[in-house]
């Protein structure tokens, strides 16, 4: 079973959602077969969930890691080498090499398509920030993460959303 993760880029309760990533992933390997993990970048969910899964994996070294590269599409030995002290995997979808400003949607997209579940951190009411200043924009636009979870909802994915459940039934 392939498992994707997909959310915002800032969360609070970092360490009881941490704890409950752990959770949901050793019962995902260990009930579900789950055993690749594919992660992009630039949000404080994935690196949660390549932290606990990183953790896990010293209990279950069979399982993989991969990193799904939304820039670099061609990389030379020392970067890779640095991506592999993470990740067991990296690469490049072909498909999004010419996507310009939206490559990290089409890069998800891509982790979608390949999964047979998505884990989303997903807040309908979060706001997206600029990312030049870093602040909160008035008028909140569709963030990543939504226009993520609703892509894997039309495909009719499996879906797991963190965010609206409580934390402890998870």
């Amino acid at each position: 079973m392939i498992v994707t993760f997909i959310g915002h880029r800032k969360l609070s309760d970092r360490n009881n959602i941490c704890h409950q990533i752990q959770k949901l992933v050793l019962n995902l390997i260990d009930k579900q077969n789950a055993d690749t993990f594919l992660f992009g970048s630039r949000s404080a969910f994935n690196t949660l969930c390549l932290n606990a899964v990183t953790e896990i994996k010293q209990l279950r070294p069979h399982i993989r890691r991969i990193y799904v590269r939304a820039e670099f599409p061609n990389i030379d030995r020392s970067y890779e080498s640095y991506l592999l002290e993470f990740y067991d995997e990296t690469y490049f979808p072909d498909q999004i090499a010419n996507a310009g400003k939206a490559v990290y949607l089409k890069r998800n997209f891509h982790m979608i398509d390949r999964a047979d579940l998505c884990v989303f951190y997903y807040d309908p009411n979060y706001l997206p920030c600029s990312a030049a200043s870093g602040h909160v924009r008035s008028r909140a636009p569709k963030s990543g993460t939504e226009a993520a979870y609703k892509y894997a909802l039309q495909l009719r994915k499996t879906v797991l959303n963190l965010f609206p459940l409580p934390l402890s039934e998870i």
